[in-house]
């Protein structure tokens, strides 16, 4: 019997990983689930480096004494190169930071989770003066990230950029961002999330989901009922799941 040919050609996708480990494995899961498939050759062909010795970003980006993990960020975007991966995946909204560093060291793509997350919320915002609850890393906030990609989308395609809202106590956030980093996840973790996203959304009118330990706990039931929710490892799935040019 002749070999099944895949139903749709998709990159080779290389994952920059391990930032952290659970939210690599959950980018994999969504991969999978959201693949129409049959058999094995149907799925996403995935090399994964997930690491989590990668220096800490909030470390070297926020406390300015950390390691910087730019050439580690280097060394695996160009091992997934050479290994056969055509695109690069990082599902890690901090990291992205660095993203121009690994872009000029690599000669394949690299997507840009932030980009395609604002490029979601400005097709499902409501207009002019959408507040955007931004549920993030400390460093995402502060380096302003998600502010800068709405400003560059914008400038490009016209409109005024949404406003950003962060949660009124991001240390919960960022306690919360540990837990599931150090394997909590359970129902204490979901609750608290459900709660912070709850408080968010009486101030906004979209809610962001900008981290990828927040996305492991972001599932359907733990989000807010009457608001939009974007989740940036969305919308990282869904373009990686693109058919190959």
């Amino acid at each position: 019997m002749a070999p099944t040919a895949p139903a749709v050609a998709h990159a080779v996708v290389g994952i920059i990983g391990g930032m952290g480990p659970e939210a690599t494995v959950e980018l994999m899961r969504r991969v999978i689930a959201r693949t129409p498939a049959t058999d094995d050759v149907d799925h996403v062909h995935m090399l994964v480096e997930s690491n989590p010795k990668i220096p800490s970003r909030i470390a070297h980006l926020l406390e300015g004494s950390g390691v910087d993990p730019t050439p580690e960020l280097v060394r695996i975007a160009r091992n997934l190169e050479a290994g056969g991966a055509s695109l690069l995946a990082m599902p890690c909204n901090t990291a992205h930071a660095y993203a121009p560093a690994i872009r000029a060291a690599i000669s394949i793509p690299l997507l840009d989770m932030v980009e395609l997350a604002a490029a979601r919320v400005l097709a499902t915002s409501t207009g002019t003066g959408t507040r955007v609850g931004l549920l993030a890393s400390t460093a995402v906030h502060r380096l302003r990230l998600y502010e800068d990609a709405f400003a560059r989308l914008c400038a490009r395609d016209g409109g005024r950029p949404p406003d950003v809202v962060a949660p009124e106590d991001q240390d919960a956030v960022m306690d919360l961002i540990r837990a599931v980093k150090r394997g909590d996840g359970g129902d204490a973790a979901q609750a608290r999330f459900r709660a912070l996203a709850a408080g968010l959304a009486a101030q906004s009118d979209l809610i962001l989901v900008a981290c990828t330990e927040l996305s492991v706990l972001a599932s359907d039931r733990n989000r807010p009922a009457g608001i939009p929710v974007v989740d940036a490892l969305d919308e990282l799935c869904e373009r990686i799941l693109a058919p190959s040019a």
